[in-house]
């Protein structure tokens, strides 16, 4: 049977080589190729963000970690990296705790912070990953496309859509909205642990280190379609991060890049009847795409099968 996915950003790939490791003809089209999603911009450590339901999240999560863990065994993208996450409030175990096999309070935090934990997470170098992903695909024997569609697609017993933002378009569904994120990249110095500290909603402080390079970021601005790369968010950035990692003070800096996280009041995986076609809906992940990716994508599977 003909599956087409729309998108190619983690969680279309992710759904495009399931479907086609799972003897499905799969066809991926995408404006996007997967270095241009903001998938590519991702610091991309498994740690769930801006996405609900809660108990949803958690599952898609647990399948996700185990999935990488896997991975990490055999793919050099996928890195299992020990860190902490310091937060500015006495807070409960997050609802995907049960998802990590050592997560732990932190004793004494550092100033300015009341809790934290520290915990083992996959942590994904984007640009090696993503076409890992496509080479899995095409070893399936499924296709990448690029196409600049309006709507979706209607040459196929069922299409699966994972356009992201561009739900508000394919989806009509204005309840997605952009979430912006700024970051940068450092030259790696030596670090091989990651951390992030939570103190307040538009700034989001994290420092992931991967083989090559170290992702430095952030901010979290809703409604927000601003591209540019602003210097003084840059700036503020990195003095931030060094507060926590003084080490980045000599770190040279190698590259800019913006992202649009596409967050939703709840991420939408379901199948709907459009006609004589089976539409599977899968966005609205927020900042939570490469850690609920193969979560999603074993379930969007699980309702392809049911829709046969």
């Amino acid at each position: 049977m003909r599956v087409i996915v729309v998108g190619a950003g983690v969680i279309g790939l992710s759904c495009a080589v399931r479907l086609a490791e799972s003897g499905y003809d799969v066809a991926v089209f995408a404006r996007d190729l997967p270095l241009e999603t903001t998938s590519a911009v991702a610091a991309a450590i498994w740690s769930p963000y801006l996405s609900a339901p809660a108990d949803r999240v958690a599952a898609w999560g647990r399948t996700s970690y185990e999935e990488f863990t896997k991975l990490a065994a055999q793919e050099p993208s996928v890195r299992l990296r020990h860190g902490q996450e310091f937060l500015t409030e006495p807070t409960p175990d997050p609802s995907w705790a049960s998802a990590l096999p050592d997560l732990r309070r932190i004793g004494s935090p550092p100033p300015g912070f009341k809790d934290g934990w520290s915990f083992t997470s996959p942590v994904i170098d984007m640009p090696v990953y993503l076409p890992y992903l496509v080479k899995r695909l095409d070893e399936a024997g499924g296709t990448l496309t690029r196409a600049a569609l309006s709507a979706l697609p209607t040459q196929a017993d069922i299409v699966v859509n994972c356009t992201g933002l561009g739900a508000r378009l394919t989806a009509s569904d204005p309840t997605v909205i952009p979430v912006r994120g700024q970051v940068l990249t450092v030259e790696q110095f030596g670090l091989t642990e990651w951390l992030i500290a939570d103190r307040a909603p538009s700034d989001l402080t994290y420092v992931i280190p991967r083989e090559r390079d170290v992702v430095v970021g952030g901010t979290s601005q809703p409604d927000s379609w601003d591209m540019a790369v602003h210097e003084a968010t840059a700036e503020q950035i990195l003095t931030r991060a060094i507060g926590l990692v003084p080490q980045l003070r000599k770190a040279k800096v190698l590259r800019h890049r913006v992202g649009l996280r596409p967050a939703r009041p709840a991420i939408r995986c379901e199948v709907v009847q459009t006609g004589h076609q089976r539409v599977v809906h899968c966005y609205g992940h927020g900042g939570s795409g490469v850690t609920l990716s193969w979560g999603c994508a074993d379930e969007v599977l699980a309702l392809v099968r049911q829709s046969v």
